[in-house]
């Protein structure tokens, strides 16, 4: 963001997130006036406005250089990529997991079914991490909680790539998955930290692709490693891209938590990036912070309102299947095509393919329901907007799933079933933008609280299908199982319409989230 312009209007000193979260966000300047006059507002403001001397800067940036939101394009931009590529680990290991299953049984003289219950209590410890993440974001701060959390997935990475024993391995890959999810489920604390409002929806796409392309590309490069190498090599390779995570954590990332409702000269003093990191200076400033038990009930407090326990229901169950279809179709695809390790391999490509395709697309699509819906409601933005986009993804994943299921009873031709399944990926890469930008935008002061469930809502369904997938597939058919899936993922789209319908209102019936912190 370059050098902000100023608009002269009345209006009163208002939190622009806060009253955007009740009455919708104006975003136009020229329309703002007279949202400040329906507030009540009665004394002149500087504005500051994006380079387009139009858009308003939702929330309004301090004038201390310290405020993320002050920062550089460039930094902003490195920032967003760390914690991105961060985002990008847990489910690239966990997906790893499922390849090498076979070979590790062998070696340890096991079925592929047990060996796989470490594989199921990683993906479950995906979601639990999260939680705990935004709870201690809030008592400590962001910078502490990514480092110490990504140091000990490090080690807890190598642990994996080392283990000799099952019970080892499983052990290693519990505590990998709870710690390497810190960038997963608590990102969207990152970009609503240093990005404002109108700029949210592309960098959430950016954010998204890494952790839904990451649990095609771990299988994808596992398969083709282990025609040649052993099990451990993959992991090897995972521990390396942690390692590598970490140390750009250590260079280039900085403390985004900033409270603008304190004065400058009053900000806690920032005198060592590398006490920041490890959390040293942010215990001076606890105080300014959530205490523990504020922090613990924060996460709570979001999950109780309705608007964020339909959505995360709404993606509960139309993201479930993904981890259920990718843990499991090797199984499927292995007897009926006659693959090997190096064909399922070139199959992942598919869904690489399909998440780079929706990321492209959603990176002009929900600008542009943006700017249709703030140019037919006189420059205001409802958060129900975002789920608009939402309607164009559907048909993609009811479509995949139904085509999915016909190819796996009829036997078609594989190149059909990786169509399929690249329709229903390409569907809910949409659908995870959508979803989670409109929970941050109905409650902006709870970004990581909001985020969090729904990334716990994006494991727990995994962890949950990927015990009874395949079993439901032999045992009712793949063209009714998934038919069944596809069945789910049609109604769940009712959910999605009472809150576009009537979210406003159970908004301001729930009430705001009254953090001690935002």
């Amino acid at each position: 963001m370059g050098r902000s312009h100023e608009l002269q209007i009345q209006a009163a000193n208002i939190d622009l997130d806060r009253i955007g979260e009740a009455q919708g966000y104006v975003i136009d300047a020229q329309y703002l006036a007279g949202a400040d006059k329906d507030a009540g507002s009665a004394e002149p403001k500087q504005y500051k406005l994006a380079e387009d001397s139009r858009t308003i800067l939702i929330p309004q940036p301090s004038n201390d250089p310290n405020d993320p939101l002050n920062w550089s394009t460039v930094r902003k931009h490195i920032t967003l990529f760390i914690i991105s590529a961060t985002a990008f680990l847990p489910d690239y290991g966990s997906a790893t997991g499922a390849v090498t299953l076979i070979p590790q049984a062998e070696e340890w003289h096991m079925t592929p079914d047990t060996v796989n219950h470490s594989q199921v209590g990683n993906v479950f410890m995906l979601g639990a991490g999260g939680i705990l993440v935004v709870i201690l974001s809030a008592y400590v701060g962001r910078l502490p909680v990514l480092f110490w959390f990504t140091f000990i997935a490090f080690l807890t990475a190598i642990w994996c790539a080392a283990a000799t024993t099952f019970e080892s391995f499983m052990a290693a890959r519990i505590l990998n998955g709870f710690f390497s999810t810190v960038a997963q489920g608590g990102g969207l604390m990152f970009i609503k930290d240093i990005f404002f409002f109108h700029e949210h929806a592309r960098k959430i796409n950016i954010w998204a692709s890494f952790f839904i392309l990451s649990p095609y590309l771990g299988p994808l490069l596992a398969a083709f490693m282990i025609t040649t190498q052993k099990w451990e090599v993959p992991f090897w390779i995972y521990t390396l891209e942690t390692g590598l995570c970490l140390i750009a954590i250590m260079l280039f990332m900085d403390e985004t938590y900033y409270d603008r409702r304190i004065p400058a000269e009053e900000q806690p003093v920032r005198k060592s990036r590398i006490l920041r990191l490890v959390g040293w200076e942010q215990l001076h400033s606890r105080h300014l912070r959530s205490t523990f038990p504020q922090a613990v009930m924060r996460p709570v407090a979001a999950i109780f309102k309705l608007p964020v326990f339909l959505a995360v229901f709404y993606y509960f169950l139309t993201f479930a299947w993904v981890v259920g279809i990718n843990t499991t179709l090797s199984i499927f695809v292995t007897p009926l095509y006659d693959f090997g390790p190096k064909q399922i391999g070139f199959f992942y490509f598919t869904p690489i393919v399909a998440v780079l395709l929706a990321e492209a697309i959603g990176h002009w699509l929900h600008d542009f329901i943006f700017r249709v819906y703030t140019n037919r409601h006189k420059g205001r933005f409802e958060p129900e907007a975002r789920l608009c986009a939402n309607w164009i993804a559907t048909p993609f994943m009811l479509a995949g799933l139904i085509l999915l299921g016909f190819c796996l009873e009829k036997k078609y031709h594989y190149m059909l079933t990786a169509l399929a399944w690249g329709l229903y990926v390409f569907g809910i890469m949409i659908t995870t933008v959508g979803v989670n930008a409109y929970v941050l935008d109905s409650y902006p002061e709870g970004s990581g609280e909001v985020a969090s469930w729904v990334n716990f809502a994006r494991t727990t369904g995994g962890f949950i299908v990927s015990y009874f997938q395949v079993r439901w597939a032999t045992r009712k058919g793949p063209e009714q199982s998934f038919g069944v899936q596809a069945a789910i993922c049609g109604v769940a789209f009712a959910i999605l319409l009472v809150l576009q319908f009537y979210g406003k209102r159970l908004r301001a019936w729930n009430g705001p989230l009254e953090f001690k912190t935002n």
